[in-house]
């Protein structure tokens, strides 16, 4: 595996993020790769979270690609804030084009976890036709905390005339059963501590929605995983996104006990063996075709 091999690309002017400079991972396998894998990462964090997974699926003959969203990472931005949520839907789209010129016609793949599942989600609904099957990992599709109404108008208040003060944390527990991976997450200096700051916020619930009404504009075959114990997303979107997207193929898989970050979890490697056999089933099938 070439580990971590990095680049950049730059949202183009029509962005909400004009100018800015992404940051960009790619894994590449030894030989040509059988797919492409496209990867969205989750809020706060970047794509060097996903080193170990990364070699599970190269070891499997999968190349990653994954940019670091805008704000977050070593890419440009303000942590916990966003003009709108398209720059990150930007940033995949760049990503995408970035994939195309260098694997040509190879295979492509989509792989996204909590927000980059919702980034994902969305980035189906508009490009579903230029990968052959997708992977969700705890997407965010529902709060785990259904909001009040007075929290929502509250929240596009905030957004209009105070976009960046911060409204909400995550609590990084949350985020695994295993303290190791609980305390390299809070001594990560890439990962953001700060709150959500209200822009973010009332992109975030607006692009939820978008999201779940839309879902049936997607065809593709999809694979959605969820921890059952998950306190960080409702693993109950999940089930509403199997149930109403229009895809024939698809499979939920809800872990019994897991946390929000299923690829760091003790039981990571059923979840990640999971994962690899849905990628292998789907990339033979076009081998086929």
């Amino acid at each position: 595996m070439a580990a971590g091999t990095t680049g950049a690309v730059i949202l183009p002017a029509e962005s909400a993020g004009a100018g800015a400079k992404l940051h960009v991972t790619h894994w590449l396998p030894d030989g040509r790769p059988r797919a492409i894998i496209l990867l969205a990462h989750g809020y706060a964090e970047h794509a060097g979270r996903y080193g170990h997974v990364a070699k599970r699926l190269t070891e499997a003959g999968y190349a990653i690609y994954a940019v670091d969203h805008w704000g977050h990472g070593n890419s440009d931005g303000e942590g916990g804030y966003v003009p709108r949520f398209s720059a990150f839907l930007d940033g995949m789209a760049e990503l995408l084009t970035l994939v195309e010129i260098n694997h040509g016609d190879t295979p492509r793949l989509l792989l996204g976890h909590s927000m980059g599942g919702l980034i994902a989600t969305l980035f189906l609904v508009e490009r579903q036709r230029a990968f052959v099957a997708a992977a969700l990992s705890g997407p965010a599709i529902l709060p785990a905390e259904p909001p009040s109404r007075v929290t929502v108008w509250l929240s596009r208040f905030l957004s209009r005339f105070f976009p960046r003060l911060g409204v909400l944390s995550l609590d990084a527990n949350g985020v695994s059963r295993d303290p190791a991976v609980v305390e390299a997450y809070r001594a990560d200096p890439l990962v953001y501590e700060g709150k959500i700051g209200a822009r973010l916020g009332k992109e975030f619930m607006d692009a939820m929605a978008v999201a779940r009404a839309d879902a049936p504009k997607i065809r593709l075959p999809i694979l959605i995983q969820h921890g059952e114990a998950d306190r960080l997303t409702a693993p109950a979107g999940s089930r509403y996104l199997f149930d109403n997207v229009a895809s024939k193929d698809k499979r939920l898989e809800i872990y019994p006990g897991l946390f929000h970050e299923i690829y760091n979890e003790p039981e990571q490697d059923v979840v990640l063996d999971d994962l690899v056999g849905w990628f292998d089933a789907h990339v033979k099938g076009e081998a086929a075709a």
